[in-house]
């Protein structure tokens, strides 16, 4: 007796899984869906699927239908959260069939897949609202009646958002759609892409596993509808890319085509490289070697894909279960220390080379991007959080912290020295005085007011040192910037002067300086290297400066070797590091 398969198929869920990924694959779509329709018997026995204001589709049960019918059914649906349907109070019927004729004018204009009602050629060109108001008072016409695809009900049920984070913005990702719908039409009419979806067409295998993100991972669904993969053998070929590399100020992931993975593996490199531009691994490296950066960044990111069950790892990716729990920087302090094993490892580019990209890589059909991709990264993954459920498997902690963490990017440099002023600078606190009247006295003169007054004694008013590096390496507008900043906060605070030591090869002793012409005194001599110490060690030993006077010193990093016994702290230009480690904050003038 043969045996039975273990499985049986089921071709109505089929037809509505492969009508869900047609829909999805569309540009239009690409960041407007949760993670495909489930079975609900909620759906009316007359109808085929319902959507919800939050973006879950419900489709009917038994309903059986082609996939080119359900694509109509999914496109109809998504439609009505695009123009704002899912905002709308409870509709009434009137108001349903309104929307429902909106959806259909805009979908015979689209021509995706094939309706499952009857759709009148001649639609009205009134907005929703107009008919909704027109047919309440005169009836609603036959032939608009059932040209939704719930049946009986409103196609989208208003539920209130229960989510983490901000409710959905459809009509933002509907707009975002329909300007990636226009540049994919652009590029099927210049033969740079075969199709604007899948439809039944082959699509490579990088190209199928983005895709099943959109579709069925929240998490980076919405990282995967911004980004673009660029497949070309001569590219990977001149910039020596093995495997895959990514560019996250151009939103592009580039592929080698030789490279021979299965689609499982594909998948796997494709959530590596997004999440290497939604985490910033690129602007984070700061004054670190980008490339042990590059390689601290993939043992973190591989292992934490591990953990999620994310595709197949590629044979050779880099992975160290005894890194777990650790973040990019824990890493790179472990990893610095060992440079001769770690430099000989490869990224998913290739031996000592990294696959985060500093600048976009020119090739044919590349097109100009606008600033603020970080911003759209960020609300990509933190949407995609809100979105993921523990059905789809536990997130690893580290990542859920990683992305939490990018609703609060950090403190500006200016912002971050204001506060390291408040704790280390007080200012002087005013009193009240009955020994002078408050000028509010004229009004109430037969009530005694105290004035307020500010303590006039020089040794009770607050101070700082500043050693600060003038040789010739020294940027002016660094020192401008910083300098204005020191002046703005030290007038805030009521500071009247600064301790100012000049160093460059030697240390020279300004003594106090105003600090509103702290800018217009300091001078860059160009005596050649830097020795800050005897600076700090000047400070630290004058007679006139106060014991506890904290100092902050501004540098470019080509210094020598520093201790400071008090508090400090460092100001010097993005992108610089010191030859040591710091023990007081480093603050990055940009």
């Amino acid at each position: 007796m043969a045996k039975r398969s273990a499985s049986k198929k089921d071709p109505a869920l089929e037809a509505i899984q492969t009508g869900w990924r047609i829909v999805a694959m569309h540009p239009l779509f690409a960041a407007m869906g949760r993670g495909g329709p489930s079975r609900s018997s909620s759906v009316p026995s007359d109808g085929w699927a319902t959507i919800d204001s939050v973006g879950d589709i419900r489709v009917h049960q038994t309903r059986r239908g082609t996939p080119e019918e359900w694509a109509w059914v999914f496109a109809h649906l998504l439609i009505h959260l695009g123009l704002g349907h899912g905002s709308w109070p409870a509709p009434d019927h009137a108001a349903a069939a309104a929307c429902d004729v909106a959806v259909n004018r805009f979908l015979q204009s689209l021509k995706i897949g094939r309706p499952v009602v009857d759709v009148p050629l001649a639609l009205p060109g009134t907005s929703e609202e107009v008919l909704a108001r027109r047919w309440r008072r005169d009836g609603v016409p036959a032939e608009f009646a059932a040209c939704g695809v719930a049946g009986g009900q409103a196609d989208v049920l208003i539920r209130q958002w229960a989510g983490w984070g901000d409710p959905p913005k459809w009509e933002e990702r509907f707009a975002a759609g329909l300007s990636a719908a226009a540049t994919a039409a652009v590029d099927v009419a210049g033969g740079a892409r075969s199709s604007l979806s899948d439809s039944g067409r082959s699509l490579a295998l990088w190209d199928t596993a983005l895709g099943w993100f959109v579709s069925s991972y929240p998490l980076l669904g919405a990282m995967a509808a911004t980004m673009k993969v660029v497949a070309s053998t001569p590219l990977a070929q001149q910039w020596d890319i093995r495997v895959a590399a990514v560019n996250a100020e151009a939103g592009e992931i580039y592929v080698n085509p030789l490279a021979s993975l299965t689609s499982s593996e594909w998948r796997f490199v494709m959530a590596h490289e997004m999440l290497h531009a939604a985490l910033r691994h690129g602007a984070r490296v700061g004054g670190r070697d980008h490339y042990l950066w590059n390689v601290a960044a993939d043992l973190v990111i591989n292992g934490w894909l591990l953990e999620m069950g994310v595709g197949a790892m590629p044979d050779g990716a880099l992975h160290d279960p005894e890194l777990k729990g650790l973040s990019v920087e824990a890493v790179y302090d472990r990893i610095v220390t060992d440079l001769r094993r770690y430099r000989k490892l490869a990224t998913l580019r290739g031996v000592g080379l990294g696959d985060v990209l500093g600048e976009p890589l020119p090739h044919p059909g590349e097109a100009a991007r606008a600033a603020g991709l970080d911003d759209i990264y960020r609300r990509a993954l933190t949407t995609g959080l809100a979105y993921h459920d523990s059905s789809r498997g536990l997130l690893p902690a580290g990542l859920v912290a990683e992305i939490r963490a990018l609703d609060h990017p950090p403190l500006a440099w200016d912002a971050q020295l204001a506060r390291w002023f408040e704790e280390f600078v007080p200012s002087v606190t005013p009193r009240r005085t009955y020994a002078r009247a408050s000028r509010r006295q004229g009004s109430t003169p037969d009530i005694p007011r105290p004035g307020w007054i500010r303590p006039v004694e020089r040794e009770q008013l607050p101070t700082y040192g500043v050693v600060l590096d003038t040789s010739g390496s020294m940027d002016p507008v660094l020192l401008g910037k910083a300098l204005g900043a020191i002046a703005s906060y030290s007038m805030a605070r009521d500071v009247p002067a600064a301790r100012v030591v000049y160093c460059d090869a030697v240390a020279y002793d300004a003594g106090y300086l105003p600090v509103d012409s702290l800018a217009g005194t300091v001078q860059v001599r160009g005596h050649g290297g830097t020795v800050l110490q005897p600076g700090v060690d000047l400070l630290e030993r004058a007679d006139d400066f106060p014991a506890d006077g904290p100092i902050l010193i501004i540098t470019d990093g080509h210094c020598d070797v520093v201790r400071v016994r008090r508090d400090h702290a460092w100001l010097m230009p993005a992108g610089a590091s010191l030859p040591f480690t710091p023990r007081g904050p480093v603050f990055r003038v940009s």
